[in-house]
């Protein structure tokens, strides 16, 4: 008799968001004002993610929300098991990689950069409105 597992969504939003490196807090800045951290570690415990949620969440991870949709990881590590064979060991597997480390390395640097100097702007924004109110009263 065949198993059938149910997807839990926000566990694979969580997943997803740990493999980028990713922190609760910046996933919840980059979906908007609406949404906190405390919001993600909810949105994170839910089994089903509504489209829209799924659709904004999907794009800001750099996936498609059916990657979030379907995503097992007890078949993920089936077929990463299936893969070795005779007893041999991940140590001796040899990974040709289809992509450059050191670019996704500094793709990863200069979309930190882009958060930080988004950072900073809103922090700018942020002053210069409480100058003006202050001038104000």
């Amino acid at each position: 008799m065949e198993r059938t597992q149910q997807i839990h969504e926000g566990r694979n939003i969580k997943r997803f968001r740990e493999m980028l490196g990713m922190k609760q807090e910046t996933l919840a800045y980059e979906l908007g004002e609406d949404w906190t951290q405390k919001k993600i570690s909810q949105l994170e415990a839910k089994e089903k993610i509504e489209a829209d949620i799924l659709e904004q969440v999907a794009k800001i991870l750099k996936v498609s929300p059916e990657a979030i949709q379907r995503f097992n990881e007890e078949v993920a590590i089936n077929i990463i098991s299936s893969t070795f064979h005779d007893s041999a060991s991940g140590v001796n597997y040899q990974c040709e990689m289809t992509f450059n480390p050191l670019d996704k390395l500094m793709e990863a640097y200069e979309e930190n950069k882009k958060l930080y100097e988004r950072l900073i702007e809103v922090e700018r924004e942020k002053v210069a409105y409480l100058e003006t109110k202050g001038k104000s009263e």
